[in-house]
């Protein structure tokens, strides 16, 4: 039986081959560095989000009492007792996680199990509640936050402005705004190109583009500027762009940490008085983008392509968000024009 985080497969080869290869220079591994490699690599395999996301329910579900490996019965037996507790989406990541254990450790996969399947489907009918989503951030409504911000040159004042900028403009993940580093900024006469080495739709690392233009000159927003004057202030030349500034004014070389992205823009939203600001979270950004673009006149192949979308669906989702009220048949019917009696 294999170790935990030892794969079946790397354990199977070294145990069981009667001939082994003969191997020379660089590839005269031994066995231990071979299961290094191959576990190295099936951990690239894998986002850090979602494996912390994986470790976390793990540990809830040995928390709650349950042993690993174990069997179907015990996994219908955790969903029974979290059923009225915990989301059905949540108790789903759950089971992913359950699965993915079990396959990574070569057990059979006890979530695949009809009755569990079937009891999982059963407490999303019974329990199941809307997916609550972030509010999208307008235009408007980010340019009071920077108006907001405007007589602020504190160093914690001029990185707020460059963040809530370019991560708007840019529809960036909060996870890509910690992670921007100045390597991955190249300044054009037009603006500015961001290359992500790294994504949620990149992890391969094929490499994102993001243009963001010049702000009009006289307007509110300008994130190129924005982002040029924070960077001369706070004397970042390499390295992470977005780090903490401490009440001394001092700024730190670490990232902000991806969380901090969401009290960054609740923090700023109710200086500028902002009515909805529980609402609001990272994804407000790429929300906010997405449907004030179309409402601009932005087409959907340049909006998918500034959000860096995967999917058409989901740019059709935010479109639809966008129009509901100006697309709208009970509108076209209030709006018509009275008859003539």
């Amino acid at each position: 039986m294999p170790l935990k985080n030892e794969h079946p497969i790397i354990t199977n080869l070294t145990e069981n081959s009667a001939n082994p290869v003969n191997r020379t220079g660089s590839t005269a591994l031994t066995e231990p560095e071979l299961q290094e490699r191959h576990r190295q690599f099936l951990s690239a395999a894998t986002s850090d989000n979602t494996r912390r996301t994986y470790r976390s329910a793990i540990r809830h579900f040995q928390t709650w009492g349950g042993a690993l490996p174990c069997e179907p019965a015990l996994v219908i037996r955790y969903l029974l007792s979290y059923a009225q507790e915990l989301n059905p989406r949540t108790l789903a990541l759950r089971l992913t996680a359950l699965s993915q254990w079990h396959l990574f450790q070569g057990f059979a996969d006890p979530t695949a199990n009809p009755d569990v399947r079937k009891t999982l489907r059963g407490i999303a009918r019974t329990h199941g509640t809307p997916k609550k989503k972030a509010k999208a951030l307008p235009i408007d409504d980010l340019e009071t936050m920077v108006a907001a911000l405007a007589d602020d040159n504190s160093l914690q004042g001029m990185r707020n402005k460059a963040l809530l900028q370019i991560a708007y403009f840019g529809a960036f993940r909060r996870s890509e705004v910690s992670a921007l580093t100045v390597e991955e900024l190249t300044w054009e006469p037009d603006g500015l190109t961001i290359t992500l080495f790294r994504s949620k739709t990149d992890q391969e690392g094929e490499g994102v583009v993001k243009a963001i233009p010049y702000g009009e000159p006289g307007g509110i927003c300008c994130p190129v500027t924005a982002l040029k004057d924070w960077l001369t202030a706070a004397n970042i030349t390499t390295g992470p762009i977005f780090r903490r500034v401490t009440r001394e004014g001092v700024v730190g070389t670490d990232p902000l940490y991806p969380g901090s992205i969401n009290d960054i823009l609740k923090s700023c939203a109710t200086l500028a008085g902002l009515a909805y600001v529980p609402e609001l979270s990272g994804h407000s950004f790429r929300r906010g983008l997405a449907t004030s673009a179309y409402r601009a006149g932005a087409d959907f192949k340049n909006i998918k392509r500034q959000g860096g979308w995967r999917h058409d669906g989901t740019v059709q989702g935010y479109i639809d968000e966008a129009s509901q009220f100006e697309e709208n048949a009970a509108g076209s019917l209030l709006r018509r024009r009275p008859s003539a009696k």
